[in-house]
């Protein structure tokens, strides 16, 4: 049973739930990723999930976009069922995945990797298209540059601004700051803050504990397929076990 955290005065239920996960298992073969989590992420909301590698995580992630099936359990969204619901169909629904690693398309081009975040449409919004460029300058300099000669950070904004094209309403990110220097991590998060302003809800996963806590309304933690902690990004900052695991505090008791 994860223990709660005094909301304090960003309460999740200043905000409408928008996903509902509830008792979820997910198994890979006869091991147990995860067993029985429930968590809500409301609209307008930034959630963060921590943990350790192998804590659950991405596979949380994935169960959401539709990569994995559940053993058991439910996930709503937006007032309907989900879980089983194919990848491709929820983008349709307005759920977008970054996933962990970027995934660009190398030897397309940045503007054909953009097209590609807009393929459940029949023609490229121009306005999506223009706020995207205006969201990441750097891929309009590089726009007609193959995806795979980009930096690392480039690529990390290149697969965001794909996603984005696609109208997300909820967009899970999985380690947008994995491997990029901390000016580039910076303006990841800056971007991040800036897409939800725009009324996207985001779910993200990240080892980034500091930035991502600072950044979201609320968090939880995750430790081997189990839900084990869960406040606000505030009061998960200034918690003790918070601070010990994941910011390499020493804690000294008084």
């Amino acid at each position: 049973m994860s223990e709660s955290i005094d909301l304090g005065k960003k309460s999740e239920h200043e905000f409408e739930t928008l996903l509902d996960v509830v008792d979820l298992e997910v198994k890979y073969g006869t091991i147990a990723a995860l067993k029985g989590i429930s968590f809500t992420v409301g609209e307008g909301e930034i959630v963060a999930l921590l943990g350790a590698n192998g804590a659950g995580k991405t596979t949380t992630q994935k169960t959401v976009s539709g990569m994995l099936r559940p053993s058991a359990g439910s996930i709503t969204y937006g007032g309907r069922r989900i879980d089983g619901i194919p990848a491709h169909e929820l983008i349709r629904l307005g759920i977008c995945h970054v996933p962990e690693g970027r995934h660009v398309f190398p030897r397309m081009t940045v503007a054909e990797n953009l097209d590609m975040g807009a393929f459940r449409f029949k023609r490229v919004d121009q306005a999506d298209l223009e706020r995207v460029l205006e969201l990441f300058p750097r891929l309009r300099e590089r726009f007609r540059q193959q995806a795979g000669t980009l930096s690392g950070g480039e690529q990390q904004m290149l697969a965001i601004g794909r996603a984005l094209m696609g109208k997300p309403k909820l967009l899970l990110l999985d380690e947008p700051s994995m491997g990029l220097a901390p000016l580039i991590v910076a303006q990841i998060f800056d971007i991040i803050r800036e897409i939800n302003s725009t009324g996207v809800t985001v779910l993200l996963v990240e080892q980034n504990a500091a930035q991502a806590l600072a950044l979201a309304n609320r968090g939880y933690v995750l430790e081997t397929g189990d839900i084990v902690l869960q406040g606000t990004g505030t009061d998960l900052l200034a918690d003790d076990r918070i601070r010990a695991a994941y910011l390499g505090e020493e804690i000294v008791a008084s």
